[in-house]
């Protein structure tokens, strides 16, 4: 799923997850970040609920193009090496 916002904050994500969790539920476990230049704690929050929601099925989450902010926010929070990314 590409994502086709250029920003996730408090203020969208509520929508984004979901528009996350339903395209993990149809079998696509690609993220592409490429749209997004701006983020906020909201972002890692969905980031770690589509993995985990990818984990409970037995499945890997591929996040692609992570944009620095959001790397940023996980290595402060100390889950950078759940995010990974490429």
């Amino acid at each position: 799923m590409k994502l086709d916002t250029d920003s996730i904050t408090n203020q969208n994500a509520a929508f984004i997850v979901e528009a996350g969790q339903a395209a993990i539920r149809g079998g696509d476990l690609v993220i592409d970040f490429s749209a997004v230049v701006r983020c906020d704690t909201a972002a890692v929050a969905c980031v770690l609920a589509w993995i985990r929601l990818a984990q409970s099925s037995g499945k890997k989450l591929v996040l692609v193009a992570l944009p620095k902010d959001l790397l940023s926010l996980a290595k402060l929070y100390g889950v950078e090496t759940l995010i990974g990314g490429t």
